[in-house]
């Protein structure tokens, strides 16, 4: 049975070829998820996820861009991105605790991003969060 972050982790994928262009992700999200093994409660807490980051992502990318000092949303890269506008859709709309939603951001940034990103990532959703 998968995890949460297992599932988060498929989200952020979702998210990241969503990014990357790929728009009609959204119509193979529940195959996708099916491949990765993600089923039940954890699947239907994925596409929650992923369905909600991409109904409210205008609002998600405001508020990351207005936490960005020096940079501008299109220059953090693509899995640093879809990691905040998961995590930020959660800090947002979601009623889970903030701290577990950094320390997921966190823990998938070790496994996905660069060396740099952890430390960036949890700056800025620790503004978020304030």
């Amino acid at each position: 049975m998968a995890t949460r972050t297992q599932a988060r982790e498929s989200v952020v994928g979702l998210l990241y070829a969503y990014d990357l262009g790929n728009e009609a992700i959204a119509k193979h999200a529940d195959i996708i998820l099916e491949d990765k093994k993600i089923r039940n409660k954890q699947r239907e807490f994925a596409l929650g996820l992923f369905q909600g980051t991409m109904e409210n992502l205008e609002k998600i990318d405001e508020e990351l861009s207005s936490h960005l000092k020096q940079r501008d949303i299109t220059e953090v890269g693509s899995v640093e991105k879809a990691i905040l506008r998961l995590s930020i859709y959660e800090t947002l709309f979601t009623s889970l605790d903030k701290p577990i939603i950094i320390n997921e951001a966190i823990e998938l940034c070790k496994r996905l991003a660069s060396d740099n990103a952890p430390k960036f990532i949890n700056g800025l959703l620790d503004k978020v969060n304030k």
